[in-house]
C-alpha cells in the first residue's frame, strides 16, 4: 500500500531533484505512511501473527494460533547479537492488550503479559526431533578436544543404531523410482479388477432377471455361504398329507348339485312389481298357510263407502264369528244347530277371531291392482 500511494507520473513544478531527492522528502512523509506514526519512539507497527493457542486474561476468551493483528513492534535487548522484540496489540474481542516478546535463546515467543499459553509443548530429545545446540556447549566443542572427541562417538554410535532404519527407508523409495513399471503394474491390476466386476455384474443381472427381482444385490461372502449350507427349505405339508386332506374334502362334499328355485310367471310379475326384493310379513290365514300380501300383488285402496256401512259390516263379521263358534260347540255336544244366512256364508273358527276380522276386513278393501299408476293408490 505505502509503495502504491508513495510512487506516482506526477510531479509538480516546484520539485527539484537535487534538493528534494524524492517525492516522501518532498511531503516530508515516510513510506510507510500510518505504520510509522510512532517511529520517532522506535516503535513500528507491523502485522503480528499469533504463533500458538493462548487465552485472554481480560475476557478469558480462546485465541488460535494464526489470528493476526496490527501489533506495536520495539526492539528491547539483544541475545549476543541477535536482538530482542516485543510486540504489544490490542485484543480484538476487549480492551486488554497482550504483550509478546522472542526468545532467541529456544527460537520461540514469550507472553510477558495480557495472556496465558495453552501448554502444547513436548520435550524435543524424546521425540527425536533435531536439538538446537546450546551456545555453552558450542564454546566447548571449540575449546575442549576431549570433549570434542567424545561428543563426535556418541554421534557415531547413534548413526550405526540408525543406519538399519534408513537401509529400509531408502528400498522403499527405490522401489518408487521406476514410473514406466509401476504404472504398468497398476494398469494391470486395474484391469485384473475390471474384468471381475464386469464378470460379477453380468451374474446378478443374470439371477434377477431369473428372480424378476428389482434391488441391488450385493457380493456374496464366505460367511454367506456357511449360513446357506446350514439351511434346508421344504413344505409345511408332505404329498401325503396333501392327498389325505383332499380325499376327505372329495368324502365330505355332497352327492347332489344344490337345487335352484324355478323362475315362474308369479316371480317374473313380482319383478315387474318391484316387489320381488323386499321382505314383507307373511299373513297367517285360517288353513294354517302363509300368505304374503305383497306376494298376490295386492295394495290396499280407500274404501269409497262411508263409515257407517263400514261399521255394519264389522258387526256381522263379529256376529258370524260368534255363531260359527256356537255351531262348533253344538256339534262336538251333538245338538243340532240352525245355521243363519250370514253363519252360513261366514263360518270361520273360534280360535281365530282376531285374525278372521282381519280378513275379512282386508277383503272388502283389498283390490287387486296392477297398474303403475299411483294417483287413485295408497299403500299403507
Amino acid at each position: 500500500m505505502g509503495e502504491r500511494k508513495g510512487v506516482n507520473k506526477y510531479y509538480p513544478p516546484d520539485f527539484d531533484p537535487a534538493k528534494h531527492v524524492s517525492l516522501n522528502k518532498y511531503r516530508n512523509s515516510h513510506p510507510l505512511r500510518e505504520r510509522a506514526r510512532k517511529l520517532s519512539q522506535g516503535i513500528l507497527i507491523i502485522r503480528f501473527e499469533m504463533p500458538y493457542n493462548i487465552w485472554c486474561d481480560g475476557c478469558k476468551n480462546h485465541i488460535g494460533m494464526g489470528v493476526r493483528y496490527n501489533a506495536e513492534k520495539k526492539k528491547v535487548g539483544n541475545y549476543y547479537t541477535t536482538p530482542i522484540y516485543r510486540f504489544r496489540m490490542k485484543c480484538h474481542l476487549c480492551v486488554n492488550y497482550i504483550e509478546m516478546q522472542t526468545d532467541p535463546a529456544n527460537c520461540d515467543y514469550v507472553i510477558v503479559s495480557g495472556a496465558q499459553r495453552k501448554e502444547e509443548r513436548w520435550d524435543m530429545q524424546d521425540n527425536e526431533q533435531i536439538l538446537t545446540t546450546e551456545h555453552e556447549e558450542k564454546k566447548k566443542l571449540e575449546t575442549d578436544a576431549m570433549y570434542r572427541l567424545e561428543h563426535g562417538t556418541v554421534d557415531q554410535n547413534k548413526l550405526q543404531r540408525a543406519i538399519p532404519t534408513l537401509s529400509n527407508i531408502q528400498e522403499a523409495q527405490s522401489a518408487w523410482k521406476d514410473d514406466f513399471a509401476i504404472n504398468s503394474m497398476l494398469r494391470r491390476k486395474f484391469r485384473e479388477e475390471k474384468k471381475i466386476l464386469q464378470e460379477e455384474e453380468e451374474k446378478d443381472l443374470a439371477l434377477q432377471t431369473k428372480a424378476n427381482l428389482s434391488i441391488p444385490l450385493v457380493q456374496e461372502t464366505e460367511e454367506d455361504r456357511r449360513l446357506a449350507a446350514l439351511l434346508k427349505y421344504h413344505s409345511l405339508d408332505s404329498y401325503e398329507d396333501k392327498q389325505k386332506l383332499k380325499r376327505t374334502e372329495i368324502s365330505g362334499r355332497s352327492w347332489f348339485p344344490p337345487a335352484q328355485a324355478p323362475a315362474g310367471k308369479a316371480t317374473d310379475t313380482l319383478k315387474k312389481l318391484g316387489l320381488a326384493g323386499k321382505a314383507v310379513p307373511p299373513k297367517t290365514l285360517t288353513g294354517g298357510s302363509h300368505v304374503a300380501i305383497g306376494h298376490l300383488g295386492i295394495v290396499r285402496r280407500k274404501s269409497r263407502e262411508g263409515p257407517e256401512s263400514l261399521r255394519s259390516a264389522g258387526e256381522s263379521m263379529e256376529h258370524g264369528a260368534r255363531t260359527g263358534g256356537q255351531s262348533r260347540d253344538s256339534a262336538a255336544r251333538g245338538t243340532p244347530q240352525q245355521s243363519s244366512p250370514v253363519a252360513d256364508s261366514d263360518v270361520l273358527p273360534a280360535e281365530g277371531t282376531a285374525s278372521t276380522s282381519c280378513s275379512a276386513s282386508l277383503s272388502s278393501s283389498l283390490v287387486a291392482d296392477y297398474s303403475n299408476s299411483s294417483s287413485d293408490s295408497e299403500v299403507d
